[in-house]
């Protein structure tokens, strides 16, 4: 009796179709019948990024507008009290919500150029990671900034105060409801000496110019005299996680 058996070659065949067949099932349930190479949601996401980031600068604008009339009411509602009017004034300018003038330093950081190459011999191609400013860059210099004993710091066009985050969004920056694209300024007011020594001893920023030197990453530093950093506007109410009810 002859009995048929499938052939190498055509069982290669079935195979290659079974796992065709196996990836456009896949690749429709995945994306429910939509185009999944596009980069559409990611362009949605920054817009909406955008989109609340002006609704949030419209809104500061409001809050802030509203808290200096409160302020103008509050003082002239308590005209008798100078000790307590010079003691609140001590607390707004700890905390940053007065305007403050004085020596600064100014560090600008920027990405390389999309197509850098290797400025040093024997350094590998860069990674697209190598070229671009990340959180931790811009963290590094404010907390060096602070410990340099920096009295007030302002990131782009916004003070810093207590409660401030610096969060990157690809390379992008989210300051207080705020979208910012590089380069990325960062001024202090403060003993220039002290703060330019702290930028120079502090580790992370070593590493970070080391890659200055290696792929052109941007790095300045500037002294200026008479530097006024303007007031925190936003919010000061904090807010925190709760139990689920």
């Amino acid at each position: 009796m002859r009995v048929n058996r499938i052939r190498p070659a055509r069982l290669g065949t079935i195979t290659v179709f079974a796992l065709a067949g196996l990836l456009f099932w896949v690749s429709f349930s995945v994306s429910g019948g939509s185009n999944i190479r596009t980069d559409d949601s990611l362009l949605q996401m920054s817009d909406l990024i955008r989109e609340r980031g002006r609704d949030n600068a419209r809104l500061e604008s409001d809050a802030a507008e509203l808290r200096a009339e409160v302020d103008a009411l509050t003082k002239r509602e308590n005209p008798a009290d100078p000790a307590g009017s010079e003691r609140l004034a001590r607390v707004e300018d700890a905390a940053g919500l007065s305007e403050l003038t004085g020596d600064a330093l100014t560090v600008t950081l920027t990405d390389a150029p999309a197509d850098a190459v290797p400025l040093l011999p024997g350094l590998p191609d860069p990674l697209p990671n190598d070229l671009v400013i990340h959180q931790q860059d811009l963290q590094a210099v404010i907390n060096a900034l602070w410990a340099g004993g920096a009295e007030g710091i302002q990131v782009m066009d916004q003070r810093l105060i207590s409660t401030s985050a610096v969060r990157c969004v690809g390379n992008t920056l989210i300051l207080q409801g705020q979208l910012y694209s590089p380069p990325y300024t960062v001024t202090a007011v403060g003993d220039r000496e002290a703060l330019r020594s702290a930028l120079d001893e502090d580790p992370t920023i070593q590493n970070y110019r080391a890659y200055v030197d290696a792929y052109g990453l941007g790095w300045k530093v500037e002294e200026s005299t008479d530097v006024t950093l303007p007031a925190y506007t936003g919010s000061t109410a904090l807010q925190y996680a709760g139990p689920a009810e």
